[in-house]
């Protein structure tokens, strides 16, 4: 059976999709290897089960470890590699390296992809393959300001999601097509999108966010962002959860865990969460998509004390 006639997971894709489909495995398949830019997210995911399906063990997963990447996503990557059945590398870098990216002005999604891929393309050299992937999907060009496209087309990495337009939508319909668990995940941009144009990113900055941000995940919010404007958190809720957050049980504890991790002022965005609104024009882009879904008690590895429950 030739590989067009050859079904997509588990063959309910619509036709126009799984033809798609069929069309970005074939150019998969016509490599001799592939490394995959994989976060774990729903679009690296759709690459990676492309390709190990094309190439079976010629294809790699790999997934860059730094500062802005939270813990729980990269716990998230390795399951769902694993899921996917395809082999896992890590490799570790720091974006504060650069003091281009740590000035955060408006190419810091360039500089951070331009690290990162570049570390891609070591490993891929390591291990004798010649080809890079990643998960730009057909709808991300039109979506604003994305300077981390430009590192992309600079290095010339393959984006067969985007080569054959697939967009988000048919991205998440494939990833259901191979029962991958995170066909419905929301999008989840790298921490240093939480920090406003122009504010130096940090260390510590990046940590007090991802500790807020779990904090709130514990709790059960899911479409939500603790932006850092300099030790004021703003926390952003998703508008169909923002009447729990108007509770003034809620505001007594995300104001007592938040100022424990730091922050000296906490507030409630009213308008609710929206993505690249830490500054205005500006972008939201970096690890496509992932979420912490792993369910934990007391006190965490972190520090955060997650013994005190909202409500109390």
């Amino acid at each position: 059976m030739s590989q067009n006639a050859r079904a997509v997971g588990d063959g309910s894709l619509a036709p126009e999709t799984a033809a798609k489909a069929a069309s970005a495995r074939d150019a998969l398949g016509e490599r001799d290897g592939v490394l995959v830019a994989f976060s774990g997210g729903v679009d690296s995911a759709v690459v990676a089960a492309l390709s190990a399906d094309a190439l079976g063990d010629d294809a790699v997963a790999c997934t860059a470890r730094s500062e802005t990447l939270p813990a729980a996503e990269l716990a998230d990557a390795e399951r769902v590699a694993d899921e996917i059945g395809i082999r896992h590398e890590t490799v570790t870098f720091s974006e504060l390296d650069d003091p281009n990216f740590v000035a955060n002005d408006g190419d810091r999604c360039y500089h951070c992809r331009t690290m990162r891929l570049g570390r891609m393309y070591e490993t891929a050299r390591d291990l004798g393959i010649d080809t890079v992937c990643d998960g730009t999907n057909a709808d991300d060009p039109g979506e604003g300001h994305r300077p981390g496209l430009r590192a992309v087309e600079e290095l010339d990495v393959f984006s067969p999601l985007l080569d054959a337009e697939i967009s988000k939508d048919e991205v998440r319909a494939i990833a259901d097509a191979y029962g991958l668990s995170v066909a419905d995940k929301p999008s989840m941009a790298c921490l240093s999108s939480r920090i406003p144009t122009g504010l130096e990113v940090t260390e510590e900055r990046l940590t007090r966010v991802e500790k807020a941000e779990r904090v709130l995940r514990e709790w059960g919010f899911e479409g939500f962002r603790v932006r850092d404007h300099d030790g004021l958190a703003r926390v952003e809720i998703a508008p169909d959860e923002l009447e729990r957050a108007l509770d003034p049980a809620f505001a007594d504890a995300v104001h007592e865990h938040l100022t424990d991790l730091g922050f000296e002022y906490v507030t409630l965005d009213m308008a609710g969460y929206r993505t690249g609104s830490v500054s205005p024009g500006g972008d939201e882009e970096g690890s496509d998509d992932a979420a912490d879904d792993r369910e934990s008690s007391g006190t965490s590895d972190d520090g955060v004390d997650l013994g005190r429950q909202y409500p109390r």
